[in-house]
């Protein structure tokens, strides 16, 4: 399952299948998740690895690091009864990234009864913005025995 720094716990706070637990897609892009509160989710991808045609990180893997911390953020914010899932995710991509680390952290923006809204900043090793995103997820009660 992705790589946690010691102090996050979070397995259980989504239902995960143990059946799909080892094809989650924030393994096949390298993810770690360093930070996981209802405030603020942190987590990293590496450039090397998750690269397009030209040599920069693909857009894509800034959108699978966005949608993993923005629905984590939502999860946790949701609570144990309820399954956040994503509706929607907007990404602006603001600068190339050839190398190192690229960093997320996603904060709450909307927490409602029916959806929540996180905003998903992520960074170069410099602290350059590289992309800013933005997910909805729609909240649901989770369904007995999920």
């Amino acid at each position: 399952m992705t790589e946690r720094a010691a102090d996050v716990a979070v397995d259980n706070y989504a239902g995960i299948d143990p059946a799909a637990a080892d094809q989650q897609l924030n393994d096949k892009v390298g993810m770690k998740l360093l930070e996981a509160t209802a405030e603020r989710v942190v987590g990293t991808i590496p450039v090397e690895g998750n690269l397009q045609p030209y040599g920069l990180l693909h857009g894509g893997a800034n959108a699978v690091l966005a949608e993993a911390l923005g629905s984590t953020v939502a999860a946790l914010n949701a609570g144990p009864d309820r399954a956040a899932m994503g509706l929607e995710l907007s990404c602006t991509h603001h600068r190339a990234v050839r190398s190192g680390t690229v960093t997320g952290v996603a904060t709450p923006l909307h927490v409602g009864r029916g959806t929540i809204t996180a905003e998903i900043v992520l960074t170069d090793d410099e602290g350059r913005r590289t992309c800013t995103a933005r997910l909805t997820c729609v909240v649901r009660d989770r369904p007995p025995g999920a």
